[in-house]
């Protein structure tokens, strides 16, 4: 059995656990008990035991939303309604929402915040790179924190919606939307404005000198400058 393949029957064992026991130890244990995994290869494969299931799962989500997202037919959407469709259908596919809840909890705690972050930055990124995003410079920075905090607080709303077809939910991820469209709006309007380019010359500079990771440098690195190695 695979790396892999470990992790998925450990994680599809794990769901069973989690509303009751959360990303715990006790889950982890529980899983690898169920899955009939030994305990030796459960440890290869999830090192930090639930907490990689956790990390597993959310991927997992995302994995289910780009196969979404190929199947539909984007480009007869607005820029808008693409994003829409994808942060929707990446909340759609959560199949467990106590799962999503105690995930929430779990990497709240201090020691697995930078890893929530990442997954949520993994999230953002997934969007943009499958909506073909083109950006090289601080663009490719700002998209991906802005979509990510539309991402976790439609999430968090999502959590506490029980109407039937999420309908607030999806009110909510509207609002948020056009909350970002004015943004850029506003940026926009920034760059026209040739007074306020004339003050910001230096900021601009050094802004542009911003570049978007190389495709084959580590994910774990936040970027580069133009000639680093």
């Amino acid at each position: 059995m695979s790396e892999k393949s470990t992790t998925d029957a450990l994680l599809d064992a794990a769901l069973a656990h989690v509303a009751f026991e959360g990303w715990s130890p006790a889950t982890f244990a529980a899983a690898v008990a169920a899955a009939g995994v030994s305990p030796e290869a459960a440890r290869a494969a999830c090192p930090r035991g639930a907490l990689d299931l956790a990390m597993a799962y959310h991927r997992r989500g995302d994995a289910a939303m780009l196969a979404r997202m190929a199947a539909a037919d984007l480009e007869s959407m607005k820029i808008r309604e693409r994003v829409t469709f994808a942060v929707r259908a990446r909340i759609e596919a959560i199949d467990d929402k106590e799962a999503v809840r105690r995930g929430a909890t779990l990497f709240a705690l201090p020691q697995n915040a930078g890893e929530g972050a990442r997954l949520v930055w993994g999230t953002a990124d997934a969007i943009w790179t499958a909506l073909g995003d083109g950006s090289d410079d601080i663009n490719w920075y700002t998209k991906r924190m802005i979509l990510g905090g539309v991402y976790s607080a439609t999430v968090l709303f999502w959590l506490g919606d029980d109407n039937p077809g999420n309908d607030a939910t999806w009110a909510f991820l509207d609002r948020r939307i056009g909350d970002v469209m004015q943004f850029e709006k506003f940026k926009a309007q920034l760059r026209g404005n040739a007074l306020l380019n004339g003050l910001l010359s230096g900021p601009n500079w050094l802004i542009s000198k911003v570049k978007a990771p190389a495709s084959t440098v580590r994910d774990d690195l936040p970027g580069r400058w133009p000639g680093s190695q």
